[in-house]
């Protein structure tokens, strides 16, 4: 799977990842709903110092992320994705987080829509915490199993994709594993998601004409998050 999230395709139409609207096609809804999850860290104190985002994409969370953190750090496995991401000022290493040096420190660690790929979550996310600061917070987003949008579409859901998502997580699952992992004070985040129209309804076999397709439409209960505090040594 690690070839498969290395390759142009995978972000641009190909057989996996991307394949219905393009990461480029939905940069109007992404940038959107990074714009209100940095909100949501800021009202609970969670921005500010430097930020690491493990699995990146082109950057688009990274450079909304400009006012809130005073470094910006990426993942990606994709190289052509994380040449992308350093227009944004980022710096951005190619692989997972173990191509983070062991001695950088940060104050906030966010990972969204990545742990359902991962294999080995317990240790994906203590990994996370050998990179956070004493102190510091871990923020991990997903798709929601027990959200509205998948009880109404099924096996149209959107995040059914295999052979990529090998895991799927509701608020109790996340939490357990977070704690599991040896985070404190974990709690619920906010963080509502935006998608191009013309994703939801590909989804049910319709075309839409490429302006209404762009359209970004928040839909409700999609994504689960959590944050969780690594303790102070």
């Amino acid at each position: 799977m690690q070839d498969v999230y290395r390759q142009w395709s995978y972000y641009e139409g190909g057989t996996s990842g991307y394949a219905d609207t393009s990461y480029t096609a939905q940069e109007s809804a992404l940038r959107a709903t990074f714009k209100r999850l940095l909100a949501n860290l800021a009202r609970r104190g969670l921005t500010g110092g430097d930020l690491l985002e493990i699995g990146c994409g082109y950057g688009y969370l990274l450079d909304e992320a400009r006012s809130f953190f005073d470094q910006r750090v990426g993942t990606d496995f994709s190289p052509e994705a994380a040449e992308i991401a350093r227009t944004t000022g980022a710096e951005v290493f190619i692989g997972g987080i173990e191509q983070i040096p062991p001695d950088r420190k940060f104050d906030c660690v966010v990972a969204t829509q990545v742990i359902e790929h991962v294999y080995d979550p317990l240790r994906f996310v203590k990994g996370l915490a050998d990179r956070t600061k004493p102190g510091g917070h871990i923020v991990v987003a997903t798709p929601d199993i027990g959200g509205v949008l998948r009880k109404v579409m099924g096996r149209r859901w959107p995040s059914l994709k295999a052979p990529e998502h090998v895991l799927y997580f509701d608020f109790r699952r996340l939490s357990a594993l977070m704690h599991r992992a040896g985070l404190t004070n974990v709690r619920r985040l906010p963080h509502p998601h935006a998608f191009p129209w013309g994703l939801i309804t590909a989804k049910f076999g319709l075309t839409m004409p490429p302006l209404l397709a762009r359209l970004s439409v928040w839909v409700p209960a999609t994504t689960v998050a959590a944050y969780g505090r690594v303790p102070s040594a």
